[in-house]
């Protein structure tokens, strides 16, 4: 799912701010109406075929993984091993060309009952999950102590061999304006994306096997080279649909499944990024209005609407008179954390605050360092682009694109052409789109689901759909919260309820209709960590994420890119 250009995330209507006439040169960008001249590309559409990893019978059995000792000084810390697993590149093919998964293990504790394997993958595509194998020590009760917990790089990400690479420099800043109010600026990033997808071109035979499906026998694979009948998973965002797609094709093999910020499976993958500009605007209403009922600490006004408005303020100032690497498209990235979590909405009020009074610095360094450059430095994106371009079919007409970008920008300005260009290269890839498999859980056991009301990069009808589709599953909502995967954060309500299920296999009680089964609290805001004096020193306080697990935060956002 869309965070930035090098991080991974996906994205939910508000009120428009309107439309002015294209091409002035006073326009405001963010409300410009769709040039009228701009002519759609022209494309040679890929044919589609059935996704034959998909639907046949797993025929390949791995080598023993050969566990010895992990680079990470955090793995290292908590008594970790690591190894590679092989697998196919083609699981048609399961003789032919290998590939190498990198693969780590914090093994249980001997003191307690055993429960087996428990993969973790904190999402994207493209997210590593080789650091998460730690994750156990922060699930209450001890619950997570029975457990192998098994974090694991997916094909093409990270350690694993090979791992993909398009173009390091695709984020190096400035770039052009997300809102193409003018031909030119549509023109470059037409070319900038066609470029892109050309690019990853070099990576061979494995763009035609990076889909979710080839994952999915991935992590087969990795159950039986464990020796484990069956697998437990914790997934966050898109390891949610890894989950849902695991538990269909291999009911039997399911254990405990938890899955946080569920992935709507009609939706892969075209929609569920329109319904991610909607939410997107929605939630980030919530961090301005918070921003305005905390006027006190940020001076940006007790109105949430015209604190909204001076944040599309400045970023129609930053088009016509960038600050250093910061022009306004990076300035949109440096707060798209606030639609996904509320974890940093106090750091990045500060740095609101600083802007506002012209003082650009914190937001060109917050932009510059999570956003590196040069050899490598877009694995996570070259991998979400590669799976989801040919993970499912995307509109083979341009114009469809276009048409449905302008109409949403009217109502969710804030991210909607941000996320059409960040999928763009999905037109022009270099391999073949394959029909997604439908996900059926009927066979499969009682699964724990996990969503926030306004979460915007899954939004809540996935959860409450894929609820339907797996009928002994439950579903936890965060009522009325906007962060994304959010669990393990210190709400007791959300929290107990894992470390239950993972201990005993205890659910809440499944309830009859179309709505979850447990309403818990969302997960909290932060309280302000300045007053108005303190800030005008100038700089942003160090990032406090406001919450019990601070440790557990930073290592899921470095996992999924952020």
């Amino acid at each position: 799912m869309r965070r930035t250009l090098t991080a991974l995330t996906t994205v939910a209507l508000a009120a428009g701010l309107g439309s002015y006439a294209t091409g002035a040169a006073n326009a405001t960008p963010e409300v410009a109406a769709a040039p009228s001249t701009v002519a759609a590309p022209s494309v040679a559409t890929a044919p589609v075929v059935p996704d034959a990893t998909a639907t046949q019978v797993h025929r390949y059995t791995p080598p023993p993984i050969r566990w010895g000792s992990c680079e990470s000084e955090r793995l290292q810390g908590a008594g970790a091993q690591c190894g590679m697993l092989t697998v196919p590149m083609d699981y048609t093919r399961p003789t032919g060309t290998k590939i190498k998964l990198a693969v780590s293990r914090v093994k249980a504790d001997p003191s307690v009952r055993y429960q087996g394997a428990m993969l973790v993958n904190p999402g994207g595509p493209g997210g590593s999950g080789l650091g998460l194998a730690v994750l156990g020590e922060f699930v209450p009760d001890g619950a997570g102590a029975g457990y192998d917990w098994i974090g694991f790089d997916p094909r093409g990400v990270g350690s694993s061999q090979p791992a993909l690479t398009c173009d390091g420099n695709v984020t190096a800043a400035p770039r052009p304006y997300y809102t193409p109010f003018k031909s030119t600026i549509y023109t470059q990033w037409i070319n900038r994306s066609k470029d892109y997808a050309n690019k990853c071109a070099k990576n061979g035979s494995i763009l035609k096997h990076m889909r979710t499906s080839a994952t999915v026998a991935d992590m087969e694979s990795l159950r039986r080279a464990l020796g484990r009948h069956q697998i437990n998973l914790y997934g966050f965002s898109y390891g949610t649909y890894l989950g849902q797609m695991y538990a269909s094709k291999y009911p039997n093999q399911v254990r405990r499944f938890v899955l946080d910020g569920v992935v709507d499976p009609r939706r892969v993958w075209y929609k569920a990024n329109l319904d991610q500009n909607i939410a997107f605007e929605k939630s980030m209403r919530q961090f301005f209005n918070w921003v305005a009922d905390n006027d006190a600490s940020y001076g940006l006004g007790t109105d949430g609407q015209d604190v909204r408005a001076k944040w599309y303020k400045l970023r129609s100032k930053l088009y016509y008179n960038p600050q250093g690497k910061l022009g306004p498209s990076e300035f949109t990235d440096v707060f798209l954390s606030a639609g996904y979590y509320v974890y940093d909405w106090d750091y990045l009020a500060q740095v609101f605050a600083a802007a506002q009074e012209g003082n650009f610095s914190p937001a060109e360094q917050t932009y510059v360092e999570g956003n590196p450059t040069g050899p490598g430095a877009d694995n996570g994106y070259a991998v979400y682009a590669a799976v989801q371009c040919t993970d499912a079919i995307w509109p083979a007409k341009w114009s469809t694109w276009r048409e449905d970008a302008w109409q949403l920008n009217k109502s969710a300005p804030f991210e909607t052409w941000g996320n059409t260009w960040f999928n763009a290269p999905c037109h022009w890839w270099p391999a073949q789109s394959q029909q997604d498999p439908y996900i059926n859980g009927s066979k499969a056991p009682a699964m724990l689901l996990i969503g926030e009301t306004n979460d915007a990069a899954t939004p809540f009808s996935g959860a409450i759909e894929v609820r339907r589709r797996f009928p002994k599953s439950v579903l936890i909502e965060g009522v009325g919260g906007s962060t994304h995967s959010g669990s393990l954060s210190g709400v007791a309500c959300t929290d107990d309820k894992i470390a239950a299920y993972l201990k005993s296999g205890t659910l809440p009680t499944r309830r009859s209709g179309v709505l979850s089964d447990v309403k818990c609290a969302p997960v909290p805001a932060p309280e302000p960590s300045v007053t108005a004096a303190a800030r005008k020193s100038g700089q942003p306080t160090e990032k406090s994420v406001g919450i019990k697990n601070r440790e557990l935060r930073e290592l899921l956002d470095g996992a999924r890119g952020f």
